[in-house]
């Protein structure tokens, strides 16, 4: 494994060229990956993995149509690749879990009562096992049981596959029966188009997750981006005005700069004024939003937010409430005008 130094801080990482697909397939070779849940990260790694040359099936419920009509519609065969849940996983040598975070603890005593001694338990999330005593998702003692999470959406985990990239990914063991648990998570990660792995625990893996999530990648970015855009509309400035400097500018120019050679270089190759700005109202925004990082991390660690993601997302009624959520946002005068900036673009 190759050692990294990351701001003065050395770590551990596993590449490519140390663990290739030569030697993943060497790993998986005796092994039959069963993928259930054909919603999010499972289409991703379960359609890497196969064009990697690893043994896959797909286990989905067939009762939800849209899943299984797409497992379907990207080669997945019924009857031969393809199966309901509960046949996929007693076929399956490792079981990787990738239905929603309430589906594992409401589908988990079928699931459980698929596994056989030795056989390994693979998640993308740490939520379950961390706060297994709201979600009972309890392993049994005489299986493996492994993580690796890819630091990106299904769709971009398959995109950068396709183009020949690799989103990087996190790995665990929780519990190693056979002695082979890391082995077989390391191959895992290489097999389902990791750039690279590094480690960590289940706990770690969901603490950081959950905070990101909630935080800079979607509810602060969205928040901040509301608030922007709300004082600018209200100070005279028409919509497409205040979408292009609220939105446009920085997923189309900026947040590629910083993306290419960092936060540093996206300041170095803006105007003097925007450099000064920026440098000066850096520390405004650390020093406001911190308390609401300490207050997010606190109830994540809790398991205070474990409990919200349980209640809301296991009612009857969560699909229609979501939709209510979404179309608010979807239907919002500044998304509604960034549809229409999207049109405007010169690649449409």
């Amino acid at each position: 494994m190759a050692k990294i130094n990351f701001g003065g801080v050395e770590e551990t990482v596993v590449t490519r060229d140390e663990f290739t697909i030569e030697k993943a397939r060497e790993v998986l070779k005796d092994e039959l990956v069963t993928v259930i849940g054909y919603g999010v990260q499972g289409p991703a790694q379960a359609l890497n993995m196969k064009d990697n040359g690893i043994n896959v099936i797909v286990g989905q419920a067939p009762d939800f149509k849209a899943d299984w009509d797409k497992a379907v519609s990207d080669g997945w065969v019924p009857g031969k690749t393809l199966f309901p849940i509960e046949e996929a996983a007693s076929k399956g040598t490792i079981i990787q879990y990738l239905v929603s975070d309430a589906a594992q603890r409401s589908i988990w005593p079928l699931l459980k009562s698929c596994l056989n001694e030795g056989d390994a338990l693979y998640f993308s999330h740490g939520f379950s096992i961390t706060y297994k005593d709201q979600t009972g998702v309890i392993p049994p003692p005489d299986v493996d049981v492994i993580l690796c999470a890819p630091k990106g959406s299904g769709t971009s985990v398959r995109r950068n596959f396709l183009a020949g990239a690799g989103i990087n990914s996190s790995y665990a063991v929780f519990q190693d029966y056979t002695g082979r648990a890391e082995e077989r998570t390391k191959a895992l990660g290489i097999a389902i188009g990791s750039g690279y792995l590094f480690p960590t625990t289940f706990e770690s893996e969901v603490y950081s997750d959950l905070t990101g999530e909630r935080g800079v990648l979607m509810g602060a970015l969205a928040g901040i981006m509301d608030a922007q855009y709300q004082v600018l509309r209200q100070n005279g400035h028409s919509p497409s005005e205040a979408f292009n400097e609220t939105v446009e500018e920085l997923t189309q120019s900026l947040i590629r700069l910083v993306d290419e050679k960092g936060m540093d270089w996206m300041y170095a190759n803006c105007s003097a004024t925007a450099q000064r700005g920026a440098l000066d109202w850096r520390p405004k925004f650390r020093d406001a939003t911190l308390p609401v990082f300490v207050d997010l991390y606190n109830k994540v660690k809790s398991g205070e937010e474990c409990k919200r993601v349980l209640e809301s997302t296991g009612a009857d009624n969560y699909k229609d409430m979501l939709e209510e959520e979404l179309k608010e946002l979807r239907e919002s005068e500044m998304w509604l005008t960034g549809s229409e900036v999207r049109k405007l673009r010169p690649d449409n």
